[in-house]
């Protein structure tokens, strides 16, 4: 096929030879396959910001450290300049948590170079040796669904254990291959310290639980999401942590008084780290 205009860099670069076809369009990305070195990846080109149907809202960037106070502020901004830095941002996020994944063990596709704006992954395969399929596409057992949802729940074990929450774990973002399932499209990674991490995690795997449950209705009974946010949250999530799916939540009533004490010290803290006096009876 003709070469797209985003992979001419690419070619002239001599990252690929040659581009074998079209495997899919999404909604924040269009994925070819492409021949490098005798061997077939994927080619993950980013859209522009115009062209997505999947923006960059505040849920997912909150939190993101960026490199100075100048990028920041730019980032917020309409300015040409702001809108290359947002794209960077974006684009970097998929690449540093696929590198940063893989190395704790998550079942992700093995980057092999990142660019101008243009991403090579692994080509994940069936055991026919074609482009695995989504989890979407598959049509399953109830025993396959349950397998499969423990599978993908001890997966996001070991992202949140790396400090990442994935942002939109679903169906659509795995695939089935001949080694297993493999999670994709993570640009919308959340760092798991950002305010609203644990909104975003749960949904995850409330979307998960919702797709196994249509061949599995025991599952949507589950409540790993709070059990293992309560165990992150305390410092004792472990990659095999054990995990029931149940989670029963407190009646004790909270401490006020102490809970506003603790917000009162923080505020007074931070107030003299910028040089002002709290004067407090």
């Amino acid at each position: 096929m003709k070469i797209p205009n985003r992979l001419l860099p690419l070619v002239h670069a001599h990252m690929i030879d040659d581009v074998v076809g079209q495997l899919q369009s999404g909604k924040e990305a269009e994925v070819y396959v492409v021949r490098s070195n005798d061997r077939y990846l994927c080619a993950k080109v980013y859209k522009e910001e115009n062209s997505r149907t999947f923006k960059q809202k505040t849920q997912y960037t909150e939190g993101r450290k960026v490199r100075n106070s100048r990028q920041a502020r730019a980032m917020e901004g309409k300015s040409k300049y702001g809108r290359k830095e947002r794209e960077s941002d974006w684009q970097n996020t998929e690449v540093e948590a696929l590198s940063l994944l893989g190395a704790a063990g998550v079942k992700v596709p093995e980057t092999y170079g990142y660019y101008e704006g243009v991403l090579l992954l692994q080509m994940i395969t069936d055991a026919e040796g074609n482009p695995a399929p989504r989890l979407n596409d598959v049509k399953l057992t109830p025993e396959q669904a349950k397998e499969y949802h423990l599978t993908l729940i001890r997966e996001s074990v070991l992202m949140l254990c790396a400090g990442i929450v994935h942002g939109d774990f679903s169906e659509f973002n795995v695939l089935v291959a001949h080694q297993g399932l493999i999670i994709i499209d993570l640009p919308q990674a959340v760092q798991a310290t950002a305010n609203n991490a644990f909104m975003i995690f749960e949904r995850d795997l409330k979307q998960l639980s919702a797709f196994f449950g249509r061949y599995a209705p025991e599952v949507m009974k589950t409540e790993y999401a709070a059990e293992i946010w309560n165990l992150y949250k305390h410092g004792k999530l472990r990659p095999d942590s054990k995990l029931t799916g149940t989670f029963a939540q407190s009646t004790k009533k909270a401490n006020v008084k102490d809970v506003l004490g603790e917000i009162e010290a923080a505020r007074d803290d931070a107030m003299e780290k910028l040089g002002i006096k709290v004067k407090r009876p």
